[in-house]
């Protein structure tokens, strides 16, 4: 059990603030996907945080499965990140992948092509 923590999705690796998310938007890097856009920025802290952004998708339970399915993939690729970033993945109303493997194949290559994310 000791090793799943390091797995953990703590409160600490969350953007949970609307000035966090402003700041952001403003000044973060934007990376377009076909059905998302990932809009990253260097932080001051030591790890890298999430925030997620669901917009036009009606519906609590696809919004929530989508949020949930984003917090894993984080989850699971957190270590693979580049340290002190913050993350907005902003999903569009067209968004059906259905599981974090889905995402990593989509969201990955798109890091590398900006050389945000190291794949090795």
């Amino acid at each position: 059990m000791r090793g799943m923590k390091a797995y953990a999705f703590k409160q600490l690796y969350r953007l949970r603030k609307k000035g966090e998310f402003q700041t952001v938007y403003k000044t973060g890097q934007r990376i377009r996907g076909d059905q998302f856009q990932l809009i990253l920025v260097p932080n001051s802290q030591q790890d890298s945080r999430l925030g997620i952004s669901v917009h036009g998708c009606r519906g609590a339970v696809k919004r929530n499965r989508i949020k949930r399915i984003i917090r894993e993939f984080f989850r699971l690729y957190r270590g693979r990140l580049p340290q002190s970033i913050d993350l907005v993945f902003a999903v569009r109303k067209d968004f059906s992948l259905n599981s974090p493997q889905e995402i990593a194949q989509r969201v990955l290559p798109l890091l590398v092509k900006a050389e945000v994310f190291d794949i090795a």
